[in-house]
């Protein structure tokens, strides 16, 4: 049978399996699951975080968010992005990183849009990313380097999550942090996960997939729990 190929996906296997009237084997269903979850997640994540953009803009207010969440967000997408682009990965694998990275870089501006004035500390490291971002980007680093900030990377997501965890809990709620984007965030770590075994990625992006899984779905815990009681308390005032 001819190939059958689309957007790098081969339907040609499961197509013959299934006009020979059998379903096709695992060999052949799990890749092509794969793939299309893969580019299901690069779709989605063209607008994951306009929710909490959209959010923001709606109430002027910036309330329990942490800068410096969103900011060492920024700087993990970079290096992640840059990781996939210097290894070669087939798009399917990384290409929501892209969009995430554009939408976290607006979204960072958004905040500092709301949060005047800035402090020296705020503009220093505003600078330091534009002028060192390019260059990681476009691979200009030594290999050795390369590795020691994607391992880092791990640590970067992982310590981007826990000021914004610490302060929901601190504050027992979760202020304007969206619900939708959250969700988006906890739902895309977890098929990450399965795309990236399907796709032979390295053993370092399956375990950032799984610290997403772990730190996203400890926020998204939160404003389901801190959410509920406010909006009773909304209605009664009401």
């Amino acid at each position: 049978m001819a190939e059958m190929k689309f957007l790098g996906i081969d339907f040609s296997c499961a197509v013959g399996s299934l006009s020979n009237g059998k379903f096709p084997e695992k060999d052949c269903l799990l890749p092509l699951i794969s793939k299309l979850l893969g580019y299901c997640i690069v779709a989605a994540s063209t607008t994951v975080k306009l929710p909490q953009i959209l959010k923001i803009l709606k109430h002027s207010s910036v309330r329990g968010l942490s800068l410096v969440s969103f900011e060492l967000e920024v700087v993990g997408y970079t290096i992640a992005l840059a990781y996939c682009l210097h290894k070669g990965l087939p798009f399917s694998a990384y290409g929501e990183l892209a969009f995430l990275l554009i939408q976290a870089i607006i979204l960072v501006g958004v905040i500092y849009y709301f949060s005047q004035p800035l402090g020296t500390m705020t503009w220093i490291r505003a600078l330091l990313y534009c002028g060192l971002a390019p260059t990681i980007l476009a691979g200009q680093i030594d290999p050795l380097l390369f590795e020691a900030l994607y391992a880092s990377q791990h640590a970067i997501f992982f310590c981007a999550r826990v000021p914004q965890i610490w302060a929901n809990f601190k504050n027992k709620s979760t202020g304007e942090l969206s619900f939708l984007t959250s969700l988006m965030n906890f739902a895309g770590s977890m098929v990450r996960v399965f795309t990236s075994i399907q796709e032979k990625a390295p053993t370092s992006v399956i375990l950032g997939s799984a610290i997403g899984i772990m730190t996203n779905g400890t926020i998204l815990s939160q404003i389901i729990t801190y959410q509920k009681p406010a909006t009773k308390k909304e209605k009664k005032a009401d």
